[in-house]
């Protein structure tokens, strides 16, 4: 199964891209935090980023209501795409998401 649920805050605004077959899609980075105990009992954090893309009717929500800041909610599945750059071959995962809820 593959499904993702992160709550977490925006780190940058929503960028909109308009595709050359008239779709849109929305990207953006989600910051998450963890907090632990370490070995001698003190209280870290610890920050993970995830990208974020969002087609169909989260493009034009995220476009009109979310920035920078903002706390959300994400229900999703991990995406992994392939691509060449520099002669090297990347890869790059990230979140599409399914559901997104402001909080």
């Amino acid at each position: 199964m593959n499904h993702v649920n992160l709550i977490g805050k925006l780190s940058s605004d929503p960028k909109i891209i308009q595709l050359e077959n008239g779709k849109r899609i929305a990207q953006f980075t989600l910051t998450t935090k963890e907090q632990y105990l370490d070995e001698t009992g003190n209280v870290k954090s610890k920050s993970q980023w995830h990208r974020i893309s969002a087609w169909g009717k989260w493009v034009k929500v995220l476009e009109e209501l979310c920035e920078k800041g903002m706390q959300v909610a994400v229900e999703g599945k991990l995406v992994t795409h392939f691509y060449s750059a520099q002669g090297a071959k990347k890869t790059q995962v990230e979140v599409e998401a399914n559901d997104i809820i402001i909080l």
